[in-house]
């Protein structure tokens, strides 16, 4: 089967990659002239993996023109206007498979309603995403890896998880929850940031394990608010997702918190980072939750203010610290 791929990044690149393992025709766009010319000469743009088998182009007609399925791997600052773009050059009904975690802070937008939104009715089929516990950099060695393909679209559900499964190295599940996916898998990029900044901050594994605790709690309360089902975010979307990416240096959130806990200041971490610190909008985008509604969101309410109203960390943890006691619930 033929797919395209909008955005040649880390993740997009390794995704055509693990398409390409498992028989298919791949084409990867990207408008960043030097990572298609990298991927055409079997360079991985981010990586110094070699890759196969793919090509890509700057040209987004003929990466339209390859295929219906397009697997979306942009960053979401940059969804809305891809997606414009898309529309623009459509001529036919495209299913799209969305591989980007992120709510737009403005609107408090899931992928897919930014997709319904910009995507004319007559071009629009199928829609999935597919997420969950993933570092690229692992992905593109083949080490074992299992996600989860979401769609309110049940055969797409399971076309999805027939293009990405591989025996040896990726195993994919099928949910209904499309909602509860999205929403876990932007979410935990907050709490990823917040883990970074306790590590750099110099706090210990007791800490870090109460954070993730903690955090999944603040996870279900955004998911069920949004529509999502509570046991999604116990499952590999959610909790899984999280424990992935609040104590690994691969994690770009993670990474960021870490220099944010050392004292390095915000502007200058995000300008310094070579990808999108997707969890700080993440943590825009639920702060602005907080202000609409009854949530309670106490972790992340405190990073919102480390990151734009220039808390320090210590003082962070001290306002954790120093709320009410109370007993431990997962309501």
């Amino acid at each position: 089967m033929k797919i395209s791929l909008i955005g040649g990044g880390s993740w997009g690149t390794t995704l055509a990659q693990v398409l390409t393992d498992n028989g298919h025709e791949t084409l990867v766009y990207d408008i960043n002239e030097s990572a298609v010319n990298k991927i055409n000469h079997g360079e991985h743009p981010f990586f110094s993996n070699h890759i196969e088998g793919i090509k890509a182009t700057t040209n987004l007609k003929e990466a339209l023109a390859f295929s219906d399925y397009l697997v979306l791997a942009v960053p979401t600052k940059f969804m809305r206007q891809s997606l414009k773009e898309i529309n623009l050059n459509a001529d036919r009904k495209l299913h799209f498979i969305n591989v980007s975690k992120g709510i737009e802070p403005e609107t408090l937008k899931r992928v897919s309603e930014i997709v319904d939104e910009e995507i004319n009715p007559e071009w629009l089929g199928a829609y999935a995403v597919l997420t969950g516990p993933s570092h690229a950099e692992e992905v593109i060695e083949r080490k074992l890896t299992v996600l989860t393909a979401a769609s309110f679209t049940p055969w797409f559900a399971k076309s999805v998880q027939s293009l990405f499964s591989n025996q040896k190295y990726l195993r994919i599940y099928t949910s209904d929850d499309l909602i509860g996916c999205e929403v876990g898998g932007a979410i935990k990029n907050a709490i990823a940031i917040v883990s970074g900044m306790m590590t750099g901050y110099g706090l210990g594994e007791n800490a870090r394990a109460a954070l993730i605790t903690r955090g999944i709690l603040e996870i279900v309360r955004v998911v069920v608010y949004m529509g999502g089902k509570k046991e999604t975010a116990f499952g590999l979307t959610g909790i899984g997702d999280l424990i992935v990416t609040a104590s690994s240096l691969n994690s770009r959130n993670f990474n960021a918190g870490l220099r944010i806990g050392q004292g390095i200041p915000v502007d200058q971490v995000l300008n310094e980072s070579k990808m999108v610190v997707e969890g700080v909008r993440a943590i825009a985008a639920a702060k602005d939750l907080c202000r609409s509604s009854n949530i309670e969101l106490p972790i992340i309410e405190v990073a919102y203010d480390v990151i734009f109203n220039h808390m320090t960390v210590e003082d962070a943890i001290t306002i954790l610290l120093t709320r009410e006691l109370k007993a431990e619930t997962i309501e």
